[in-house]
This record gives C-alpha cells, sequence and structure tokens, in this order.
C-alpha cells in the first residue's frame, strides 16, 4: 500500500452508553491495530454507571479524542463524531464489541482502488460477557458482495455490524445515519446500495461480538418495529410484501418459542398466502409448548 503517509486515514468513532465493563477492551482493541493511520473518537451518550471515568483514564495514556454528553441516540451522536473526523474512512464500532488487530490493515488494503465499494465487512466470532469465544455460535462464511436487493431480501448472508467500515463518501452521498430509525445498520446499508454501492464482506474473521443480557436484539417487540420501519421505507419496491413476510415469520418462530403474546400478534399481522413451514412449526410450538 505504500508509504504510510500515503495511507488513508481512518476514523474509528466509539458511541459509548453503559458499557463500563466492555469499553476498556473496547479502546484497548483499537488503539492494538497494526494500521498506523487511525483516528479514535469516542463519545459518551450519557451513560449512568462509571464509563466516563474508565474512558477519562485511557485518555490521560493515549490522548484520543472524548467527548461526554448528555443522552442524545446512538444516530445523532455518530453524524455529529463523523462531521468532526478527518478520515477518509470511518468505523463506527460498538462499546462492548473487540477488533482483532490486523482487521483495519485487511479492510483498508482491500478498498483501495475499489471506489463501488460504499462499505467494507469482515466476519465475526462471538465472546461471552467476560471475553471467552462462543464457539458454537460460528460457522465460516465465504466472501460475499451485497447489492441493495441482496441486502433488502436477505438473500446473502448480511454484514456484520461490528466490522462495518464507510467511505465517508458514500455515508455523505446518503445523508449519514437516520436518527428516527433507531437501529441505525440495516437503513444505512440499504440507503448506500439503493445508491449504487456495494457491500462486500471478507471472509476474515475481523472483530469480536460480545453477547450479553443488554443486546439490543434481545428486545424482540424494539427489533421488530424498528426493522418493519426500515423496510417500510422502501415499500415501493416489489419484494416489499415477501420481505415483510418473511422477516415475520422468522421472529414469529423466535418469538413461539419465548414470547407467546408477541407471536400471537405477529400471526395476525400474516397474511395467509405468506404462511409457509416457519409459520406451521411456531404454530406448533404455541399449541404444545
Amino acid at each position: 500500500m505504500g508509504d504510510s503517509k500515503d495511507l488513508p486515514l481512518v476514523s474509528v468513532v466509539i458511541s459509548s452508553y453503559n458499557h463500563a465493563d466492555y469499553i476498556e477492551a473496547c479502546i484497548e482493541s483499537v488503539l492494538a491495530q497494526t494500521y498506523p493511520k487511525v483516528e479514535l473518537l469516542v463519545v459518551d451518550d450519557g451513560s449512568r454507571d462509571d464509563s466516563v471515568a474508565r474512558i477519562r483514564r485511557l485518555q490521560e495514556v493515549h490522548g484520543f479524542d472524548f467527548v461526554a454528553q448528555e443522552n442524545r441516540g446512538l444516530a445523532r451522536t455518530l453524524n455529529e463524531t463523523i462531521a468532526r473526523s478527518k478520515g477518509s474512512l470511518i468505523a463506527p464500532f460498538g462499546s462492548d464489541d473487540v477488533m482483532l488487530p490486523e482487521r483495519l490493515a485487511i479492510q483498508v488494503a482491500y478498498m483501495e482502488g475499489k471506489p463501488e465499494v460504499g462499505i467494507c465487512a469482515g466476519n465475526i466470532e462471538h465472546i461471552d460477557g467476560q471475553g471467552n469465544a462462543l464457539v458454537r455460535r460460528d460457522r465460516e462464511r465465504p466472501f460475499r458482495r451485497l447489492d441493495f436487493d441482496d441486502v433488502f431480501t436477505s438473500a446473502k448472508d448480511g454484514a456484520p455490524a461490528p466490522t462495518l467500515l464507510f467511505r465517508r463518501e458514500a455515508l455523505e452521498a446518503v445523508g449519514g445515519f437516520d436518527p428516527s430509525i433507531r437501529l441505525e445498520d440495516l437503513l444505512v446499508e440499504l440507503n448506500i446500495t439503493r445508491a449504487g454501492y456495494v457491500i462486500d464482506v471478507l471472509p476474515d474473521v475481523l472483530a469480536k461480538y460480545r453477547v450479553h443480557g443488554a443486546n439490543t436484539y434481545k428486545n424482540r417487540r424494539f427489533m421488530i418495529e424498528t426493522v418493519m420501519q426500515t423496510y417500510a421505507r422502501f415499500s415501493d419496491h416489489p419484494a416489499y410484501p415477501k420481505v415483510c413476510a418473511s422477516f415475520i415469520n422468522s421472529m414469529l418462530l423466535k418469538c413461539a418459542r419465548d414470547d407467546k403474546a408477541l407471536a400471537r400478534e405477529l400471526l395476525r399481522q400474516l397474511p395467509l398466502r405468506h404462511w409457509n413451514g416457519k409459520t406451521l412449526r411456531a404454530l406448533a410450538r404455541l399449541a404444545f409448548r
């Protein structure tokens, strides 16, 4: 990739919220990157635990950009922080996750000379709250290139959020993250691919995704409402009814195991013509468990 002075600057943006137990490992994993040109910006978005004190201790040693603010929400915080960052490549990163040391070096090298790639991602391994690997959850996934239809219809495995590296110009082309949608990744991926870029997901494992009690995906009702709001932005797409039904069927099957009331609500939303094997398995769970 040439001399380091010619390399693109990568701005890593961490929005921290009540992740005191994990924030230090997160920040240290960014500081340990082998890639030589990294700008780290950390914002504490109104944490009520001792996150701020822990971040300040690290900042005193390493001198990265740090702001503590009242809670403003993730999308708004990302937009404001990205606006004052300087990198041509942007890596928003969850304050409970961990980067592997070669992550940014691998992604920057891959993106060089590929202006069509608006987002580069990779694979993840799952860890628990203590950082131990959850081996059973992971499988090898090959390289994949995602266009708008791939993301919208879930035709291929998606791009794991802890590994997203954005071209600034692609983010700016779609106006950044939308503060009205609280699960920001899916909508920005759909917007960027609809704008003509692709998402390339590398086979390399680039980050560790931490599974713990407060993961957003565990709030099923919130996740369903937010994903449906996101899909509604693209209701003009011919696959829209099928995409919604497919998502409802998937969530119905999950909810039938542990939230039967929500599962019955979902069943009422699902037109009979979109019933499939998952619907029938969910009905069996509702009837017999």
